[in-house]
């Protein structure tokens, strides 16, 4: 069947409850034309609810029964707990709760993602506004004076006044529900953007947790370089005295200098790392960077909490980036309606009333005038516009599902690379802790044998270099353990589900006749935007 027989075929299918509407009213009407006004009110009705969208379903993906990887993580059971929306909470680290808290009552990006959901949910608003009638007020008044040597100047005044006041109607029926597609569209476009502002949250809740493991990692590092430089100052100390005893050689005592500046410059690059990252840390709790402070710590906590990991199946309903693609599919499904419609007969109802005279005497029926009809515009050959325009939203929507399957990919794709990360490092974590343990032990040894003479000193600095990398690369390896959990947490989608999302009936602000809440719409689906962002303009203190 070509195009225009399968738009053919849905009008004919769309007219049935008219047709046999009208004949009813035809066989009850006292009179044809009470009968002809009926049918007639009636085909309309029926024909507003005629929708050329396709019919939407969102594909259903076969996905694996369980997950190829387990790590620290565990399949959920019925008794389970579900993962929290505050999943922080698991590491019992105050510091990391407060800067949650801040981040998300603070942060700049994310109120902007929630005023682009209000902004979202008022284009609904202004869409729903074409499926009703518009009225409007005209009134003026305008004083003329013509040429005195005008061409063809007829006898009589070349000054008049005109006043005019009076009232303008229209309406634009929805026949084949052009405009309810258009309102269902930017519906699913809102609900999008709240899919997006979760997004945005749960990005800066993992940016932020995955920023202080790092700097809880400099933190351990700075530690550790700290004892070393005071162990490297004592057998320098040691070192000396043998050389001044003439029990040692100056490569001894150039060989210990050496180490331990290596290791003091080593510490100063540390030490700046983690300034940058304090900074980073106060730019997303939005404090200046120049007054915001964390306190040091000497250990880096070895928290490893157990998070339900859930089934592969439920994943798509807890990933904010998958429900956006799936929403958008749902809109360019809508779109396709909106192409369709393009192809049938535009109805559309205008009137206007009021007065017009000369002077302010208006007030009477004489000086009235009004105006009122119907238009029917349908198009005959335009080139193959229409037809052009309805090719490109089917093509948009194969688009989106395609983007649609990616998402789908791509999140068992990230969930799968967070169980092999963390269980890899956690057992690189557990080997290193092994290996710290050996090669402090070896440095104890040689210098004990050193300071009896048994040893040189090269044997101390070789056990030396090996605990102090062996110890850096087990803290580096703790922080990126911590880091790679909290990716994990992340891929899963930080205990969000898709019915947290608005209804597309809560993405509308107010009523039609509704005048609250225009500057701070009610808030659905738990996102709200900041009354009085002025609050965040002084940026000398380190928080609101």
């Amino acid at each position: 069947m070509s195009t225009s027989a399968n738009h053919l075929h849905k009008a004919k299918r769309c007219a049935l409850p008219a047709m046999a509407a009208r004949k009813t009213l035809n066989r009850k009407a006292g009179t044809q034309r009470t009968a002809l006004k009926a049918a007639t009110l009636a085909a309309l009705t029926a024909l507003s609810a005629c929708d050329l969208a396709p019919a939407y379903q969102a594909p259903h993906f076969v996905v694996p029964a369980s997950w190829h990887g387990q790590g620290l993580f565990r399949e959920a059971q019925p008794q389970d707990t579900v993962l929290r929306t505050d999943w922080w909470t698991l590491f019992k680290d105050p510091v990391l709760n407060t800067l949650e808290a801040q981040a998300m009552t603070s942060n700049a990006d994310l109120q902007a993602a929630a005023e682009r959901f209000v902004q979202a949910r008022s284009i609904v608003m202004e869409a729903r506004s074409d499926l009703l009638p518009h009225f409007a007020l005209a009134f003026g008044s305008t004083d003329n004076k013509s040429s005195s040597d005008r061409l063809f100047r007829y006898k009589g005044p070349i000054t008049a006044t005109d006043e005019y006041y009076g009232g303008m109607a229209s309406w634009e029926p929805d026949l084949w529900s052009s405009i309810r597609n258009r309102i269902r569209a930017q519906k699913y476009y809102a609900q999008a953007q709240a899919a997006q502002y979760a997004a945005a949250r749960l990005s800066l809740q993992a940016e932020v947790a995955t920023d202080y493991f790092a700097l809880r990692g400099m933190d351990a590092q700075n530690a550790i370089y700290t004892q070393s430089i005071r162990y490297y100052q004592q057998a320098l100390h040691v070192t000396q005295v043998r050389l001044d005893n003439q029990d040692a050689t100056g490569i001894d005592v150039a060989r210990a200098k050496n180490q331990l500046y290596m290791t003091q410059a080593r510490q100063l690059d540390v030490q700046a790392q983690r300034e940058v990252l304090e900074h980073a840390l106060a730019v997303l709790v939005n404090a200046s960077p120049s007054s915001f402070r964390i306190a040091e710590v000497e250990k880096q906590d070895d928290a490893e909490p157990v998070v339900p990991l859930g089934l592969p199946s439920e994943l798509l309903q807890r990933r904010p980036d998958v429900a956006v693609a799936e929403r958008e599919m749902a809109q360019a499904n809508r779109a396709i309606g909106i192409a369709r419609a393009a192809f049938y007969p535009h109805v559309s109802f205008n009137a206007t009333g009021g007065f017009d005279a000369n002077g302010f005497d208006l007030a009477n029926l004489a000086n009235s005038m009004w105006s009122y009809g119907a238009s029917v515009t349908m198009p005959l050959f335009e080139g193959g516009l229409r037809r052009a325009q309805l090719q490109r939203t089917w093509s948009n929507y194969r688009e989106t599902r395609d983007h649609y399957r990616m998402a789908v990919l791509s999140a068992f794709k990230d969930v799968e690379n967070g169980l092999s990360m963390t269980a890899r490092l956690r057992e690189e974590n557990a080997r290193l802790k092994d290996a710290v343990q050996a090669a402090m032990q070896s440095q104890t040894l040689t210098m004990t044998l050193y300071k009896g003479g048994a040893d040189g000193y090269l044997d101390a600095l070789i056990a030396q270099v090996n605990t102090l990398d062996a110890r850096i690369e087990q803290a580096q390896i703790q922080a990126r353990a911590l880091q790679a959990t909290v990716g994990m947490i992340r891929a899963l989608g930080g205990g969000w589900q898709d019915k947290l999302l608005p209804t597309p009936d809560q993405t509308m602000t107010f009523s039609v006749l509704g005048y609250d809440g225009l500057k701070h719409p009610q808030p659905v689906g738990g996102i709200d935007i900041t009354p009085h962002p002025e609050q965040y303009e002084d940026l000398t203190k380190t928080k609101p």
